[in-house]
């Protein structure tokens, strides 16, 4: 007897009903529409012929966003720090000697990532928000001589992004591989893993990519590789195991996990989005949203943590004015607006908003509707206007 099943469809007396939000926080971002409508297709199972098609589309449409030709880019079924941990457990090993650029929270987490594969780690701190100048960075990097180098392009805690390519010369100087997490950077500014030289780069999918939170996409450069092929010791993390999960994705197509259908749907058309725009399109109106939000704060007499050549362009990090309590002003964007943002931690706890201007809400429109309504919550806790 044959059974017709409908197509499943969005009901209105479904059992939850969140409430709407502007997500302007650090993420997650604004979803559009038709990745929502994506999602709610049918699934089908994780071996199917339509599933590794779908996951062949998201292959080649990563490696233009990513900006390389590396054959081994897909996406791992996890969160960004699934894709850290993806990164930092396939590359480094017992007595790995590890060089981490640390100048924010991801960096440190970053650090304990490799501390526990037992890395020998030797840091380079500077307080979160600063970056690393090209020289001080290459000369410590010669200095240690380490196997491998780690370091954030996006540091989302403080809003500062950093240059790679001469951390990745003196890298490659000294034999070492460039582990880089591209977390807040992937599908709003120029990531360009190839031009500048990183051979592991891994990234999540609910910030730039405007998708929901997780999967984590990751590529692997030739040369890192070959280092990989030619590792003796297993993994310690079988799930995070990139030769299981490349020989699933991309070779024999065997059972390695359940990988979510509808997540690689959302994120399928997600790509399709920015491949529609066109990448470069979709850098210069990120960029253009940013410059317009830093001219409306700075109106309103804020000033930027970060200095203008460092700034994430879809992640803004302007100071909390003295004398008032950030999470006064939190409180009433999201009660009075519905409107999320986060605030600072760690060394910037209390001392820096962190809004994200990704996405949908990447627009002029969306930065005046907003700043309207900042100053409004600024002022209501306190602040007067143009005073700092």
């Amino acid at each position: 007897m044959a059974t017709t099943l409908e197509t499943p469809a969005i009901m209105e007396n479904i059992s939850i009903h969140p409430p709407k939000r502007l997500l302007f926080g650090p993420g997650p971002s604004q979803v559009h529409p038709r990745v929502y409508q994506a999602m709610a297709q049918p699934i089908v199972g994780h071996l199917d012929a339509y599933f590794f098609e779908i996951s062949g589309d998201i292959q080649r449409m990563l490696r233009k966003v990513f900006g390389t030709t590396n054959e081994l880019t897909f996406v791992i079924s996890a969160t960004g720090s699934g894709g850290m941990e993806t990164a930092i457990s396939n590359f480094v090993q017992q007595g790995t000697k590890v060089v981490s650029f640390a100048n924010g929270f991801f960096c440190d987490r970053m650090s304990e990532m490799a501390r526990r594969q037992g890395a020998e780690l030797v840091r380079f701190e500077k307080p979160w928000g600063e970056v690393f100048g090209d020289e001080e960075a290459a000369a410590f990097i010669r200095q240690e001589k380490p196997k491998v180098v780690m370091y954030v392009q996006a540091e989302t805690s403080a809003g500062a992004f950093q240059r790679g390519e001469a951390i990745c010369k003196a890298a490659h100087e000294v034999g070492a591989l460039v582990i880089a997490d591209c977390v807040t950077s992937l599908g709003a500014m120029p990531v360009e893993v190839d031009k500048t030289g990183i051979d592991v780069a891994y990234s999540c999918t609910q910030k730039g990519l405007s998708c929901p939170p997780g999967l984590s996409p990751i590529t692997v450069s030739p040369r890192a590789a070959e280092w990989l092929k030619a590792r003796e010791t297993p993994n310690r993390s079988w799930y995070f195991d990139l030769k299981l999960i490349a020989d699933y994705l991309t070779v024999s197509h065997r059972y390695h996990h359940t990988a979510s259908a509808t997540m690689f749907y959302g994120l399928h058309e997600a790509l399709t989005l920015i491949e529609e725009e066109g990448l470069e399109n979709r850098w210069q109106r990120h960029h253009r949203a940013h410059l317009e939000f830093v001219k409306q704060v700075e109106a309103l007499g804020l000033e930027m943590l970060v200095p203008p050549a460092h700034r994430i362009w879809n992640l803004n990090t302007p100071k909390v004015p003295q004398g008032v309590d950030e999470t006064k002003v939190r409180a009433t964007l999201l009660r009075e607006h519905g409107i999320e943002i986060a605030g600072g931690f760690g060394q910037l706890a209390g001392k820096i908003f962190r809004v994200g201007v990704m996405g949908p809400l990447a627009t002029k429109g969306h930065v005046d509707d907003f700043v309207k309504a900042f100053g409004a919550a600024l002022r209501g806790a306190g602040y007067k206007t143009g005073v700092r």
